[in-house]
């Protein structure tokens, strides 16, 4: 398992060259956008943000954002550290976070959930092909984050995992007694 200064070296790193992969297809600002939201993805978005870590407080002031979600999962666990479902549930979450800070401002000025609701699909049907790159590019930075941990099956959370009464183990006397019988 690495180490958050690992993982952030490896991310930075390998950030160029996974946007310049996208060149072809989407020419420099696609190029600019996958970079850059895998640079997002691996520095702010982690698979880590379920422990205090480099990643939690890169978010300074707003790392309090992540706490509640500390909180609920434990680390490594089947929601934080598992290819697609992790990623999506810290952009569900954090989604839910702007919806929330949106609802308690709207009193203020600010746009409602369903203004920012109806902004969301009219951007997807606008740019679904940036949209996509910036997801997948998000998604990749978290499968970088997993493959250096080495952790293909992550533990269940806490809420889930139901604790077994252990069956008492015998002892070497009682188990050699119990063969020979």
């Amino acid at each position: 398992m690495a180490d958050g200064r690992s993982h952030d070296r490896l991310t930075s790193l390998l950030a160029l060259p996974y946007g310049l992969l996208w060149w072809p297809a989407l020419g420099p600002a696609g190029a600019a956008l996958a970079g850059g939201s895998f640079l997002f993805g691996g520095l702010w978005l982690s698979p880590d943000l379920d422990t205090i870590s480099r990643s939690t407080r890169r978010w300074g002031a707003l790392n309090l954002l992540w706490w509640p979600y500390r909180r609920l999962l434990s680390h490594r666990s089947l929601f934080s550290h598992t290819p697609l479902l992790g990623m999506g549930l810290r952009l569900l979450y954090l989604g839910g976070a702007v919806a929330l800070v949106s609802a308690l401002l709207a009193p203020l000025g600010a746009p409602t959930p369903t203004q920012l609701m109806d902004a969301c699909q009219r951007l997807w049907m606008q740019q679904r092909p940036w949209l996509l790159t910036a997801l997948v590019s998000l998604e990749a930075s978290s499968w970088l984050h997993l493959i250096q941990d080495g952790d293909p099956v992550p533990r269940l959370p806490r809420l889930l995992r139901r604790r077994w009464p252990r069956r008492p183990r015998l002892g070497r006397q009682r188990a050699r007694h119990q063969r020979r019988n």
